[in-house]
């Protein structure tokens, strides 16, 4: 799921080894993380002291996903996850049940990351291992810099964005700029295609 959540209230129910991943993952999004469970792991005490996220020390309320965005149910304790969900239901809050796919609402996918290139793989909660199996091999196959590469592409796309008025030559130079086999940042033809087009707007000749 590719949402915003920077700045969002998220609530994490649980504070123990299955909880600990999800509430990373809603850190690095963005989200204001509030966590309610009875005891914690080191790690979820740590980020508490820290500042980082909000850890209510107590058994789960529904009052907890009065303000909340979204919540993540993530104990050991199937009913526990239940009611967390009956209770975000009735709050039309989002809800992420872990290992509970009828009470999800989203699933959090197997993720490849390359700076802001994000590629998502799930199997609507039928096999996670399979997702994370799909996530390494695909991981393997691209590049390391492609995220860096991607970069360049934007500042460029950019550019000619402003440059140029919506026309079917500037969806084929932004075709051809996504190339990334043709398009490498030390030797791409939109550079040059960029170029002409800025010294045509200052006036001055192409060298």
């Amino acid at each position: 799921m590719f949402v915003k959540l920077q700045g969002r209230p998220c609530v994490v129910v649980g504070a123990g080894t299955i909880a600990a991943p999800k509430i990373a993952s809603l850190l690095r999004a963005g989200g204001r993380v509030t966590v309610v469970a009875p005891c914690a792991t080191q790690e979820v005490q740590d980020r508490a002291k820290a500042g980082e996220i909000v850890w209510h020390a107590r058994d789960f309320a529904g009052a907890d996903l009065d303000e909340a965005f979204l919540v993540v149910a993530a104990t050991n304790k199937q009913p526990v996850n239940h009611a967390v969900a009956e209770a975000a239901r009735a709050r039309n809050v989002l809800c992420n049940s872990v290992d509970d796919p009828p009470d999800c609402d989203f699933f959090y996918p197997s993720v490849i990351r390359r700076g802001d290139l994000q590629i998502a793989i799930s199997t609507a909660g039928k096999s996670p291992a399979f997702s994370q199996r799909l996530r390494e091999e695909i991981d393997a196959e691209l590049p390391a810099d492609l995220g860096e590469w991607l970069d360049h592409v934007g500042a460029t796309r950019e550019k000619i964005l402003a440059l140029l008025p919506s026309s079917e030559e500037r969806k084929q130079i932004l075709h051809a700029l996504a190339r990334r086999e043709t398009c490498a940042p030390e030797a791409c033809p939109v550079q040059r295609t960029l170029d002409r087009l800025l010294a045509k707007q200052s006036g001055t000749k192409e060298p």
